[in-house]
């Protein structure tokens, strides 16, 4: 009873000796499987992408927090927007330097990290649409909606290089 077939590979061939394999050195931004973190992450562009997102997110957030505001839905609203898109953007940051990835298989994670970016960057563009509207010329507040839309291109710019990614990766 055949189960299919198998190919056995050999050193050695008929038609006389081989030469060695040639020896290939593995890229230090790759790193090894047995390393715990991923160093060449840190300089990658999606990495340091992402660490710009973060950045221009909390430098919004922090200055909407320390101004002061009357429209409390509006600004509430951009806040936890902001919050939620920094705390999403570092679980997947640190989940590409740890290769958290490759151990959970069971979830597809360039689909998750796409639709937490469509869905993040539609809810951070209507906040900071608002948030502009209603700052008043209050300079902490144009600041912070100025900071959310620079977050929210970040973010096209993310998941448009995440579509990219996924669609080139599928197709061949």
């Amino acid at each position: 009873m055949s189960h299919g077939a198998r190919v056995i590979r050999t050193g050695v061939s008929s038609g006389g000796p081989v030469a060695p394999p040639p020896v290939t050195v593995a890229s230090s931004s790759a790193g090894s499987d047995s390393e715990l973190m991923d160093g060449g992450y840190f300089r990658s562009c999606a990495g340091m992408l992402k660490v710009a997102q973060m950045i221009s997110l909390l430098i919004g957030f922090i200055s909407v927090n320390s101004s002061w505001w009357t429209d409390y839905s509006a600004y509430s609203f951009f806040q936890i927007v902001t919050m939620c898109d920094l705390v999403m953007i570092l679980f997947f940051y640190i989940m590409h330097i740890f290769r958290v990835y490759r151990r959970l298989t069971c979830v597809s994670w360039p689909l998750a990290e796409f639709l937490h970016y469509l869905i993040g960057t539609i809810l951070l563009l209507i906040g900071s649409i608002v948030a502009a509207a209603k700052s008043y010329n209050i300079t902490g507040l144009v600041t912070g909606a100025t900071f959310g839309f620079l977050a929210t291109i970040l973010c096209v710019i993310s998941m448009w290089s995440s579509y990219k990614v996924s669609c080139i990766t599928q197709s061949t």
